[in-house]
């Protein structure tokens, strides 16, 4: 079971693999918080932002989740203006 309010009707296929990764992480918080970033602005991110996207859905969750959550640091390497879209959108989440 998913989270999504968002079809993938209308994206392209690249696009569909995100959403459906964004929704299928491994943890239920990294799921909710990824999912709905995902259902909201999947299809409005430009090509250099899918790149981001999808570079950061490869950082494995036990890793990742400190980082949103603020318990750790964001490395350098890794800030970019998708992730700080991200951290924007969680803080305005209501579960």
């Amino acid at each position: 079971m998913t989270g999504t309010k968002r079809s993938s009707e209308g994206l392209d296929v690249h696009r569909r693999k995100l959403l459906f990764r964004s929704w299928h992480r491994g943890l239920r918080e990294m799921d909710l918080i990824l999912g709905t970033f995902a259902d909201a602005e999947i299809a409005a991110l430009t090509a250099e932002e899918i790149d981001q996207y999808e570079r950061l859905l490869d950082i494995p969750d036990t890793e990742f989740l400190p980082l949103i959550t603020g318990e750790r640091p964001v490395p350098a390497d890794i800030d970019c203006v998708v992730l700080q879209k991200i951290l924007a959108s969680r803080r305005t989440m209501i579960f």
